[in-house]
C-alpha cells in the first residue's frame, strides 16, 4: 500500500503542538518525503522552543509509524537561532597534547555531560567507529573488510553503514533488498557474508541525493542504531561519513564506542585531516584502536613491483608521533578495487589471498585492543 503526503498530513493534523494549534498546521514542517512506505520530514522551530517541541517530535513520529504501510519513520527536531540572536558564550579552549590511547580510557563523568545520554545496545557487545578525516581514502572498502576479517577470527559481525550522504555499502556487499519489520516494528538487518548489514542506502534509491540538514541526519544515525534488530554481536563496526560532523557526535553521544579507527592514505593532505578526525575522538572520549595507512603503495598485478605514489610511511610515523597504534598498510591494487565494485569483497573473493591476510592481520590487532579497552575499564 503506498503512503501519500497527504495522508501523512492527516496523521499530523492530530498531533498538538505548544503553540495550540494542530502540528499540520503550525508551519514549522519541512517538505515530506513519503516512499515506498518511508517517510523522512523535519519540524523547524526556535531554538528557544526546542525543549518543548521535543514531544511532539516523538507523538508526530509516532503518529506516522501508526499509518497503514508506513515501515521506516524518521522525523527530526531542528532548532535555530533567530537572525541577530545572540549565541552562546564560548567556552574555555584547552590545548590537547597527543591522543588517547585505548589502554589509557576511562568514561566522562555523568551529570552535564552531553556523553550522560549513552546507552548501549542490547546484545551488541562492542561498537567501533571506521572513520577518516576527509573522503576518497577507501574507508568503506576497508570497513567491510575489517568486518569481514573479524568475522574470520570467529566473531559474530555486524556492519552499520552511517555515511548518510554517500552511502556504499549497498554497492560494496551487491545487496539490493530492501529490510523487514519484525513484530516490534523494527527493521531486520539484511544478512550477507556471515554479517548483520544495515545502509540509509537500503532505503532510499541509489541516486536519490540526502538534502537533509544535521538534525536529520543524527535522526537517521540514531534509528539505524536504536531501531534495528541487530541480535546478538560481538562487533558492530560502524563505517562512519568523513569529516568531523553530526553524524560522528551524535554516534559517541548515544552508544559508548569502544573504539575509533583512522584510515588515511600517506601523503601529508590526507594527514593533515586524519588528525582533525583523531582529536575529534579525543575531546568526545573514544579511545583509539589505530591507525591504518591504506592505498599506501600501488603494486603492479603483473610484476608486483610496488611504487609509493602518496607517498609512503606517512600514517605510520602519524601514529608514533601520538603514540596511537598502528594497525598496518594497505595496498592500491587492482583486485581490492574490482572485488569492491563488483559486490564480492577481497576477504570473501580471494580469503587466500595477500590482502585478505593484510586484512585479518589488522583485525587480529583491533580484536586485541578491544579486549585490552575491555581489561582497562
Amino acid at each position: 500500500m503506498a503512503v501519500t503526503q497527504q495522508q501523512v498530513q492527516e496523521a499530523l493534523a492530530k498531533v498538538a503542538t505548544p503553540r495550540g494549534v494542530a502540528l499540520s498546521n503550525a508551519g514549522v514542517l519541512s517538505a515530506i518525503s513519503a516512499t515506498d512506505g518511508k517517510v523522512f520530514f523535519s519540524i523547524n522551530v526556535e531554538a528557544s522552543e526546542a525543549r518543548a517541541w521535543e514531544s511532539v517530535r516523538a507523538a508526530a513520529e509516532a503518529a506516522v509509524r501508526a499509518i497503514p504501510g508506513v515501515e521506516v519513520a524518521m522525523v527530526a527536531l531542528t532548532a535555530e537561532r533567530k537572525a541577530g540572536a545572540a549565541a552562546p558564550a564560548p567556552q574555555p579552549h584547552r590545548h590537547a597534547h597527543g591522543v588517547q590511547n585505548v589502554a589509557s580510557h576511562r568514561p566522562p563523568p555523568s551529570g552535564a555531560s552531553p556523553m550522560a545520554r549513552q546507552a548501549e545496545i542490547p546484545g551488541v557487545a562492542a561498537i567501533i567507529a571506521v572513520a577518516s578525516g576527509k573522503g576518497g581514502v577507501g574507508k568503506s572498502t576497508t570497513a567491510l573488510n575489517l568486518a569481514l576479517g573479524l568475522r574470520d577470527l570467529g566473531l559474530r559481525v555486524g556492519l552499520l553503514d552511517a555515511d548518510i550522504y554517500g552511502p556504499s555499502v549497498p554497492r560494496l556487499t551487491g545487496l539490493r533488498d530492501k529490510p523487514q519489520l519484525n513484530d516490534e516494528r523494527k527493521m531486520i538487518p539484511l544478512q550477507r557474508f556471515g554479517l548483520s548489514i544495515m545502509s540509509i542506502g537500503f532505503l532510499v534509491e541509489e541516486e536519490t541525493a540526502m538534502i537533509w540538514r544535521g538534525p536529520m541526519v543524527m535522526s537517521a544515525v540514531t534509528q539505524m542504531l536504536r531501531d534495528v534488530a541487530w541480535g546478538t554481536l560481538d562487533v558492530l563496526v560502524v563505517d562512519m561519513p568523513p569529516g568531523t560532523g553530526d553524524a560522528q557526535l551524535t554516534l559517541a553521544q548515544t552508544v559508548p564506542l569502544k573504539g575509533a579507527i583512522i584510515i588515511s592514505t600517506p601523503q601529508d593532505l590526507s594527514l593533515i585531516d586524519a588528525r582533525r578526525g583523531l582529536a575529534m575522538f579525543k575531546k568526545v572520549n573514544v579511545p583509539v584502536l589505530g591507525i591504518i595507512e591504506n592505498m599506501s603503495y600501488f603494486q603492479c598485478p603483473h610484476c608486483g613491483t610496488k611504487s609509493d605514489i602518496f607517498g609512503h610511511g606517512g600514517a605510520r610515523h602519524e601514529a608514533e608521533r601520538l603514540a596511537v597504534p598502528f594497525l598496518g598498510e594497505i595496498p592500491l591494487h587492482m583486485a581490492i578495487r574490482t572485488t569492491s565494485d563488483s559486490g564480492n569483497p577481497v576477504v570473501e573473493s580471494e580469503p587466500n589471498g595477500p590482502h585478505a591476510e593484510i586484512y585479518r592481520a589488522i583485525a587480529a590487532k583491533v580484536r586485541d585492543g578491544l579486549q585490552k579497552a575491555t581489561v582497562a575499564a
